[in-house]
């Protein structure tokens, strides 16, 4: 398992040059707003970051236009920032019969199947997700994400540009999340990972390649997204995306 994207309801002035699109080039991640994919009912503008990347949300129409339900009820209550993290898994399907064996509720894998041209045509994208629920306390969800082959991951990693590799920021390292855990929500997160490090309001997860994802019991919802890179060519070590904040190690 690994990081692979995060997915951030953003609002609107993220996804228009100014202040916010501005702030996030600063620390040397290559963006451009303008740019991205979606229908009438949502926009979806990526920051690409080595192999991860972020996947920012904007909601056009309050139907969503076909982009995932229960993220379009929370967008439309009024839920920005970071609504799910996605993990890269080898099997997506043995994973998810061993997360139901431990008695923990996850959707079926399926392909993303975006509709377009007044829904007369479709494209069915090259993975699968599955999903678990939302965590009681805080208004996020874990999802799991296969590629169809090694060849389509290497297909898909010439789109992911500019990429902020250009300015020496490797990947994404470490993801800090605080919130308001319940006790039912470690103890899920106990179940799913494997290597796992806790104390009294804390739990850690290591992942491949030393990545890390810590859960913070916290009053306050927000995030921690620390970058690693080579060396600093930028005079700015930090910017916000809604809830989540975006440094360097």
């Amino acid at each position: 398992m690994k990081i692979d994207h995060l997915v951030i309801n953003v609002d609107c002035k993220y996804q228009e040059e100014g202040e916010q699109a501005t702030a996030i080039r600063s620390i040397g991640l290559p963006y451009n707003p303008k740019k991205g994919k979606g229908t009438k009912g949502f926009k979806v503008s990526n920051i690409w970051i080595g192999k991860e990347y972020f996947e920012m949300v904007n909601l056009l129409r309050e139907d969503g236009g076909g982009w995932k339900e229960e993220w379009v009820n929370a967008y439309n209550k009024g839920g920005r920032g970071l609504i799910c993290l996605m993990i890269d898994v080898a099997d997506i399907d043995l994973l998810c019969e061993d997360i139901r064996g431990k008695g923990i509720a996850v959707t079926n894998p399926g392909s993303i199947k975006i509709k377009f041209l007044f829904n007369l045509f479709s494209k069915t994208l090259p993975w699968q997700n599955s999903y678990l629920n939302f965590f009681e306390g805080v208004p996020l969800q874990i999802g799991f994400q296969q590629m169809k082959n090694q060849k389509t991951r290497e297909f898909m990693g010439k789109y992911m540009v500019p990429n902020a590799i250009e300015n020496n920021i490797e990947g994404i390292n470490r993801i800090k999340i605080r919130g308001n855990f319940s006790s039912n929500d470690f103890e899920l997160l106990k179940k799913v990972f494997d290597f796992v490090m806790i104390t009294e309001d804390s739990l850690k997860i290591r992942l491949q390649h030393s990545q890390e994802i810590i859960f913070e019991k916290a009053m306050e919802y927000n995030v921690s997204v620390s970058l690693k890179r080579k060396e600093n060519k930028f005079k700015e070590e930090n910017c916000w995306i809604e809830n989540t904040k975006v440094c360097f190690e």
